[in-house]
């Protein structure tokens, strides 16, 4: 592989990283409160919210992650990006207008509403864990890579410290409204670069659909697979890849941090519909393009190495700056949104408890230097990674420990009003050691079964234990918990008064029928 990278690709690069670096600096100076650096003040605008959502989730370790797999084992992975509108238009539906009628900061903050300080705890610290240890780590090692893959000499630790070092300080100092600004420019660097690069591949297969599905196996671009297909059988699809979708979407600091941030319901509700809309993009520049690999790049032993691949022998000088451009872009997208939230995480579900009386400056500086800290810790870790089988297959292993006892927790606690704090923590208790279990049985290859799979098993066996606790214990007071359970007007709210092209449900409609017909055409 031709691992010369021009001056003028360096150019391309330098100059990105200073135009993002001066904007985020830009916001920080701006940047006076704690709600300015945790939540942007709650001045989102829909689009801004929609393509933050979409640039903070397509991270470079996707981006590897999904071509790597579309190249060894097919397309089939491809549906945790398309299908990402069910568990929007569900978090959409349901969980955006419950968590801005709670006027929270952390979804953390939801349990402790919903059932005690307990249930905030415990799935605080799971969140730090998983942001830094998984989400960022994972981000900073594929990135390390790609550097890699062009300076051949800088070793994995000084690349991910050096990613890590960048993004890291307009996080720290411009907090969530630079996140979402530089989330903004970097999504349109990412989906430019990614597109290009998909259409130079196709032009070098001549255009011809044909010359694609001769060089691949059969079945490689189907996503509906057998029951023993060790990618991800079908299924995973009804019960995995939509529960730990609905954990990402609903649940997860890193991602619905910028919904809160949302200047009224309407905004959040638009944004998060044009979040699953841009989701569908990743299938067309980056999954297809992984499979189209094979036919020119047959036989690449590291999956992860597909994409570096085809940037550097598809594309010509200053087309490669551009992409890479785009890689660091996906990068720090998804650093500075996991710092970010993961600070806001420490500084307001443990630090402001035990601080009644903190000021608004001090809770900014305990945010600004918790985010240092992390960046430290996350950079350290990211070389670990190696030791794994893939960046896709880190990621996922990771999730599917604790996220079963979470969607329990939210997806059946908002409309079990029996359910209590109790149940909820032993949930919590149980629930994840048991996912620490399967995990187990699982490397000493005592348990075959996928792990799309398991995360349903572990879900329904979770939510006999939050049934079975709750029921044994004293019920909450229906005061306590009216703001933070399903009502049916929740569907309605914000829409009065709007005309149709407006309603957000018209749009999930739409957004609901292209994946169905996605689904037809690939199954």
């Amino acid at each position: 592989m031709n691992s010369a990278i021009s001056t003028i690709d360096i150019s391309i690069i330098i100059i990105y990283f200073f135009i993002v670096l001066g904007i985020g600096l830009w916001i920080a100076s701006k940047t006076k409160t704690s709600e300015e650096l945790f939540l942007g003040g709650r001045t989102f605008s829909w689009s801004l919210i929609g393509v933050s959502l979409f640039a903070s989730n397509v991270s470079t370790s996707t981006i590897m992650g999904l071509s790597g797999a579309a190249y060894s084992t097919g397309i089939a992975t491809s549906v945790y990006e398309w299908m990402s509108g069910i568990p929007l238009i569900i978090a959409a539906l349901i969980f955006v207008p419950l968590y801005l009628r709670s006027k929270i900061t952390t979804i953390p903050e939801f349990l402790s509403k919903r059932f005690d300080r307990r249930s905030q705890v415990f799935f605080s610290l799971a969140t730090i864990f998983a942001s830094i240890m998984v989400e960022m780590a994972g981000g900073l090692y594929a990135g390390a890579l790609v550097l890699r893959t062009f300076f051949p000499t800088i070793e994995i630790w000084q690349a991910s410290f050096t990613l890590a070092l960048v993004a890291g300080l307009y996080t720290a100092f411009g907090g969530l409204k630079a996140v979402v600004y530089t989330d903004a420019i970097q999504a349109v660097i990412l989906v430019v670069g990614c597109s290009v690069l998909t259409y130079m591949l196709f032009s070098e297969l001549d255009f011809s659909w044909d010359k694609v599905l001769a060089s691949t196996p059969d079945n490689h671009f189907s996503v509906v697979r057998p029951l023993d297909d060790p990618s991800l059988p079908w299924p995973g699809i009804l019960l995995g890849v939509q529960l730990l979708g609905f954990w990402y979407w609903s649940t997860n600091q890193y991602i619905v941090q910028r919904v809160l941030g949302a200047r009224d319901i309407k905004h959040a509700r638009w944004g998060v519909v044009f979040a699953g809309f841009l989701k569908i993009l990743p299938l067309f520049i980056m999954v297809i393009p992984g499979a189209m690999a094979i036919s020119l790049f047959p036989g690449l032993e590291n999956a992860d190495t597909v994409f570096p691949t085809l940037v550097t022998e598809v594309l010509p000088v200053g087309m490669i700056g551009l992409v890479l451009a785009g890689l660091i872009a996906a990068i720090m997208s998804s650093v500075d949104s996991t710092l970010n939230s993961s600070s806001t995480l420490i500084v307001i579900d443990f630090i402001k408890p035990r601080k009644p009386d903190i000021t608004e400056r001090q809770l900014k500086n305990y945010g600004s230097i918790t985010t240092l800290v992390l960046m430290v810790i996350a950079a350290s870790w990211a070389p670990m990674i190696q030791q794994f089988g893939g960046i896709w297959t880190y990621l996922q292993q990771m999730y599917s420990i604790f996220v079963p006892p979470v969607v329990v927790l939210f997806l059946v606690g908002v409309f079990y009003k029996r359910g209590n704090g109790d149940g909820a923590f032993w949930t919590l208790m149980i629930g994840t050691v048991i996912g620490i279990l399967f995990f187990a049985l699982q490397l000493m290859g005592l348990w075959d079964l996928h792990f799309t799979m398991t995360v349903g098993i572990t879900v329904a066996i979770s939510t006999l234990i939050f049934i079975i606790v709750s029921r044994a214990t004293a019920p909450p007071s229906e005061e306590a918990i009216e703001l933070y359970t399903f009502k049916k007007d929740l569907i309605t709210m914000g829409t009065e008064g709007l005309p149709w092209y407006k309603n957000y449900l018209y749009h999930i409609g739409i957004l609901a029928s292209s994946i169905f017909i996605l689904l037809i055409i690939l199954w």
